[in-house]
């Protein structure tokens, strides 16, 4: 029998903003850690961290907007199961999520609140990232159980698990190799010496740290996630293309002083490469064992309509994306301004 193509589709553009809204996340979360740590103690880091922070927390609620509502449109009875299941979590992080927004938009016009938005938008920049991550293996098998038609989440179990603890470090190291790196390239594009000596001695300690827990992740796995282990070891190209890139993206740091537009462009690639290999290890479940993406996957007509919907709603941004990416990222103007 012909398995219909539209729920791979589907799928993949899940997948897509999930990659997206990983690279960006980490990057947003990390340089509001960032602007924390160096708010006093190095001035010119901490500065380029919130000039970079101030316009770009946006675009990241943006594209999870865009990653939730494709998600529960495309796949609704996945996304009934993961909401029913991980509603404490969820729960925590848009309560966080909120709080932070509404600091971010109203801090820096209010006298006098300045430090309190660096330390509840830092702290907020390492809870949210590692409770978003902490839902992964749920969906590997093990924390859920279906009881009476409906499925609960094993909360002992997942709250004493190692494997979720190093779902989290994962998550954490790379937001800050993310953040890092993209705040070298970012100094070096404001001419910064000083803060890109700093941000380019972060990524160059990270990155290796981050190698080393993603392995630590999948060798201390759950017995329960050996079918995913056994999908992840098929993809072994992958990932070796993946490692490859990260090695060209850790030299080029090394290469006459660093060249970090390039590392951020390779380690982008190897996050594209990891991310689709995982991708595709882990089909055909959304949530193993219960759910697969075809089991879970709307109606047809349904499909169609939000793929319109879709690609109305991401011609009107796409301007709006050149643009910011034009005067916040590249406008000497801005980058350089005190």
């Amino acid at each position: 029998m012909v398995q219909p193509i539209e729920p791979s589709i589907a799928i993949l553009l899940v997948w897509l903003l999930l990659y997206i809204y990983s690279i960006a996340g980490s990057v947003d979360f990390g340089a509001s850690f960032w602007a924390m740590v160096y708010a006093d103690k190095n001035t010119r880091a901490g500065r380029i961290a919130n000039r970079f922070l101030s316009p770009t927390w946006e675009v990241t609620n943006t594209v999870l907007v865009l990653l939730v509502v494709a998600f529960v449109g495309f796949f609704p009875k996945a996304a009934y199961i993961l909401g029913t299941v991980l509603l404490v979590p969820v729960s925590i992080i848009l309560l966080l999520i909120a709080i932070r927004s509404a600091f971010m938009v109203f801090a820096y016009s209010v006298e006098g609140y300045q430090k309190a938005l660096r330390i509840i938008s830092g702290l907020t920049g390492l809870f949210v990232p590692a409770l978003l991550i902490s839902a992964l293996p749920v969906t590997e098998g093990g924390f859920v159980r279906r009881l009476a038609d409906r499925e609960i989440l094993l909360f002992d179990k997942w709250l004493s698990s190692p494997s979720v603890y190093l779902y989290m470090l994962f998550g954490l190291t790379s937001e800050l190799f993310l953040s890092s790196l993209f705040l070298a390239d970012y100094s070096r594009e404001s001419s910064d010496d000083e803060a890109y000596r700093l941000y380019r001695k972060i990524a160059l300690i990270f990155g290796p740290v981050t190698i080393l827990v993603a392995v630590l992740t999948l060798y201390f796995s759950k017995p329960e996630a050996q079918w995913l282990l056994l999908g992840l070891s098929r993809q072994k190209e992958w990932f070796a293309l993946s490692i490859i890139a990260f090695l060209i993206a850790y030299v080029s740091l090394w290469w006459k002083d660093g060249r970090p537009r390039v590392a951020v462009v390779f380690v982008a690639i190897q996050y594209a490469l990891a991310t689709f290999a995982y991708g595709v290890a882990h089909l055909p479940y959304i949530v193993y064992p219960f759910m697969t993406v075809n089991e879970a996957f709307t109606n047809i007509d349904t499909f169609y309509s939000l793929l319109k919907v879709f690609a109305v709603g991401l011609a009107l941004l796409l301007p709006g994306f050149l643009v910011f990416w034009r005067f916040f990222l590249k406008d000497k103007r801005y980058l350089q301004k005190s």
